[in-house]
């Protein structure tokens, strides 16, 4: 039996479906973010006339492309929203949360993860810290063989490469690719560039591989054409894990150290070293909430030598 495990973090909550040790989903969301299935008030503050869309403002100013408005709803009007996706950062755009009109009388929102999962003070050792490194190096390594992903504005695309034959390379890359699309919480439209699979037969091997791997996991599909390419059409209700460290790598960054400092042991003064773009993207009150967790002083230090992802926590005298 699979169970959601929660971690309520400092600045981030992350949620991980585990099983026998093996994780096979992951989700993460921010504080001040609008989720994906959360029914709310706003203004409707733009609207074309005759359109079902418009533009809706809540009381503390988030805005939400809006779907299915009645025409009855004119600018002005206070309506209720159940938002069906959340913002997310794309390379060079923002993409504002949406959602439909809601009378609130005939839907039910299902719960979500962080809704199901039980809290946990600490994930067993190494799950999480996998998942994080995967999404932060965009690479996946199975036997044989690597996937690689880029976030683009279209689509995320995964690209297999490795050294066995072509038809064992795309068959093999399957299952972790399926695993990957959980772990890190990938939606919308995806690109699988498997390698060139000139025989009829062997495209079809890999089609039905696809879809024993993706039975379970909602999304359409077109075959593999004859350059080996796949595309996956999922529903995407915000920004994936691979997303928020492709386009918010210091904040992402900023929050694994505060888990890292968490986790620290011994007597002194915390000191987190990181680059000072990171050392920036950490909140004062993030600051003060490790301060109170770990019940230790808190000291900051920015090194234009480490990574963005380089930076790490450690005792030291007081």
């Amino acid at each position: 039996m699979a169970d959601w495990l929660i971690e309520r973090g400092i600045g981030e909550d992350r949620a991980l479906l585990v099983e026998r040790g093996r994780v096979l989903a992951a989700k993460v969301r921010w504080p001040g973010e609008i989720e994906a299935g959360t029914r709310l008030q706003a203004t409707l503050t733009q609207r074309t006339s005759g359109s079902p869309r418009g533009l809706a403002t809540t009381a503390d100013g988030h805005a939400i492309f809006v779907d299915r408005l009645p025409r009855v709803a004119s600018e002005g009007a206070r309506i209720e929203v159940t938002v069906t996706r959340a913002a997310t950062a794309e390379r060079g755009r923002f993409k504002r949360a949406q959602g439909r009109w809601s009378d609130g009388s005939d839907e039910s929102i299902e719960p979500g993860a962080f809704d199901v999962a039980a809290p946990v003070r600490r994930f067993p050792a190494g799950l999480w810290e996998d998942v994080w490194s995967a999404a932060r190096d965009g690479e996946v390594a199975f036997p044989g063989g690597s996937l690689l992903f880029a976030v683009t504005p279209g689509m995320t695309v995964i690209d297999v490469d490795g050294d066995l034959s072509p038809r064992e390379l795309a068959v093999a890359s399957v299952p972790p690719i399926a695993l990957a699309l959980r772990q890190m919480d990938l939606g919308g439209s995806i690109g699988i560039d498997f390698p060139t699979l000139a025989v009829k037969a062997e495209r079809k091997a890999v089609d039905a591989a696809l879809e024993r791997e993706l039975s379970d996991w909602p999304h359409e599909r077109t075959a593999m054409n004859g350059f080996g390419f796949v595309q996956l059409v999922a529903r995407s209700t915000g920004p994936s894990l691979l997303n928020r460290l492709t386009h918010h790598r210091a904040a992402a960054a900023a929050r694994f150290l505060l888990r890292q400092a968490e986790a620290v042991e011994g007597a002194g003064a915390i000191l987190l070293a990181a680059h000072p773009t990171v050392i920036r993207a950490l909140a004062p009150e993030w600051v003060a909430e490790l301060a109170r967790r770990t019940g230790r002083e808190i000291r900051l230090a920015g090194d234009d030598a480490l990574a963005l992802d380089g930076g790490h926590a450690q005792i030291v005298p007081r």
